[in-house]
């Protein structure tokens, strides 16, 4: 572990700590534990409780799954904030900056919010190493303790079980798609990662699970805890549409729903375990259907499959997918799209994840790749990405760059009016093109 330069209580120390910017703070949390990721509750609540921050006294929805999570944060947030609840989000990572991760009624918190709960968690630390995110969850936490919100909607890091985010009670346990993902920590299986993620639910409290073919173990989980768990498709059930969409659990009918404003069919998915989750809190916290349906009409989330139109007539596609599934669904969702002549692909990954699965799925749709280094910790390289495309069995040309801004620059050098360009493989790629696209259309 990295020592503290300023856990002493003298004047000296808190001067210290209250000078540091934004970026000290952050580049200073990385070297403070000797892993990056670290998962273990011990540290986290200890630290919470010296903070005396547990247990919370809003009520806590927390969010696991291995997709999902994101947009069942954004729904919930916007159906609460819509009907007049003040309403915490804290999620990860961020596209654009760190204080996305942190937001109250919708408004990211700001410097000097995120550096005071910082100190506040750093004087409390002692000789406590903490990782990043374990840093940055007991600070969000901080912060919301202040500000006092009626709800809070709170996103697992990875997996549950042993997640910082579980240290805080869950009022109602919200559990998304689950696939493969994060092997080296929580399984190879569906039903390991299953039991992982299980972990943020409690006995005697209502749980709900979004996946439509959701594993034996979670409900084996469930039991074992205690937990009320509603699966999609048991309790609660969808039906589609076309320019509406029904929903029902029980007594309870909603018809003639809007669509999610957030793209793609299986947000329905998602929308469905989210109006599972209101309908239990509906003693606590009433919602209106009127409140529920102009949320869903109106609530986004940039970089879940967001449509950026170039002049030119060049049509920019981002999207978070950085696994298996999320990649076979934005294929999915992008075949309904209108025809393009060519899609460019710019991909950058992360190392840790299946690159070759992720490409064979983007193989089907492109037309030629831009492939960026992510120059970030674990980060894979161009080259690394280069030889994964040489085990495909549909090769588009393929071209390697140093960064992922050489990477999109490629691209719109390469995409003539009525192209397509998607960008995709990762939090870090999406952000990086989402800030060179702003450019580009202000420009």
């Amino acid at each position: 572990m990295t020592p503290s330069p300023d856990t002493s209580d003298t004047t000296a120390g808190l001067a210290a700590m209250a000078s540091r910017t934004m970026a000290d703070w952050l580049a200073w949390q990385e070297s403070l534990h000797p892993k990056d990721i670290e998962l273990g509750l011990e540290r986290c609540r200890a630290v919470a409780t010296r903070m005396g921050l547990l247990p919370v006294a809003y009520t806590a929805i927390l969010v696991a799954g291995t997709n999902g999570k994101g947009s069942t944060v954004a729904m919930l947030d916007g159906i609460y904030r819509r009907a007049g609840y003040r309403v915490a989000t804290y999620t990860s990572p961020h596209l654009l900056r760190y204080n996305e991760r942190i937001k109250v009624d919708g408004v990211c918190a700001d410097d000097a919010r995120i550096c005071a709960a910082f100190e506040r968690v750093e004087q409390a630390r002692g000789d406590t190493p903490l990782t990043f995110f374990e840093f940055g969850t007991l600070a969000a936490l901080a912060i919301f303790e202040a500000v006092a919100p009626d709800i809070a909607v709170l996103e697992v890091g990875m997996g549950g079980r042993l997640d910082a985010v579980n240290i805080v009670e869950a009022d109602v346990a919200v559990i998304a798609t689950l696939d493969i993902d994060h092997v080296e920590f929580l399984g190879s299986t569906r039903e390991a990662i299953a039991r992982e993620k299980a972990g943020i639910m409690r006995g005697g409290r209502p749980a709900v699970c979004s996946d439509p073919d959701a594993p034996a173990s979670l409900t084996e989980c469930a039991q074992t805890l205690g937990a009320e768990l509603a699966l999609l498709g048991q309790a609660f059930h969808f039906a589609d549409k076309g320019e509406s969409w029904t929903w029902w659990s029980g007594p309870t009918i909603l018809e003639g729903l809007p669509r999610p404003a957030l793209s793609g069919s299986y947000q329905l998915r998602n929308a469905s375990g989210v109006l599972k989750a209101v309908d239990l809190l509906q003693a606590r916290h009433p919602v209106s259907t009127a409140v529920i349906a102009e949320a869903l009409r109106t609530t986004e989330l940039r970089g879940r499959f967001q449509r950026v139109a170039l002049a030119g007539g060049i049509e920019v596609v981002l999207d978070v997918a950085h696994n298996a599934q999320a990649v076979q669904t934005f294929v999915a969702t992008l075949r309904t799209l209108p025809a393009v002549p060519r899609t460019h692909v710019v991909l950058g990954m992360l190392g840790t994840k299946d690159r070759l699965s992720a490409m064979t799925t983007l193989a089907e749709v492109a037309d030629d790749w831009q492939l960026a280094t992510v120059n970030a910790v674990k980060g894979a390289t161009a080259d690394e990405l280069k030889a994964t495309w040489q085990q495909l069995a549909r090769r588009a040309p393929a071209t390697c760059h140093a960064s992922i801004e050489a990477a999109y620059r490629a691209a719109l050098a390469a995409a003539k009016p009525g192209e397509r360009i998607v960008a995709v493989g990762s939090f870090i790629t999406v952000g990086e093109v989402l800030q060179l696209t702003s450019r580009w259309i202000r420009n």
